[in-house]
């Protein structure tokens, strides 16, 4: 089955997708601007998502014989529209640098569901750092 690393990294993703979670659900109902209704409907339709994520993850390593981590990384909902969106960008860019270790780790460990299941997440992590990309202008 799953090293014990791999286990790790997966909760790691699990601390990472809580707190985007959180940290996207709350960016949707406190930001200001001209845009703010728009791009609150898309932070929390991300959010969304992202909690499915930890669900699924946790749900894998359940299987595993793990117990999955509740404590999601420290959450920032602060700053400008602006601010808000460079940070998303980069929990984003971040969510798919640690998917694509797993999906190497997990393949070379012969597992192929965790990595079909991280081939799947982080296709929908990809599309997020995009809308955050559109969102910027970039």
């Amino acid at each position: 089955m799953a090293s014990a690393e791999l286990k790790k990294m997966m909760n790691a993703a699990i601390a990472r997708e809580l707190k985007v979670s959180i940290q996207y659900i709350f960016q949707h109902i406190m930001i200001k601007g001209k845009r703010a209704r728009f791009i609150g409907t898309e932070l929390r339709a991300i959010a969304i998502v992202e909690m499915l994520h930890a669900e699924k993850i946790a749900e894998r390593l359940v299987y595993l014989g793990e117990v999955p981590t509740t404590t999601p990384d420290l959450v920032d909902i602060t700053g400008s529209e602006q601010e808000i969106l460079q940070k998303d960008l980069a929990e984003e860019a971040y969510a798919i640098e640690l998917y694509k270790k797993i999906i190497k780790m997990a393949n070379d460990e012969g597992d192929s569901t965790t990595r079909l299941l991280f081939e799947q997440i982080l296709a929908e992590e990809e599309l997020h750092h995009q809308t955050f990309q559109t969102l910027l202008g970039e």
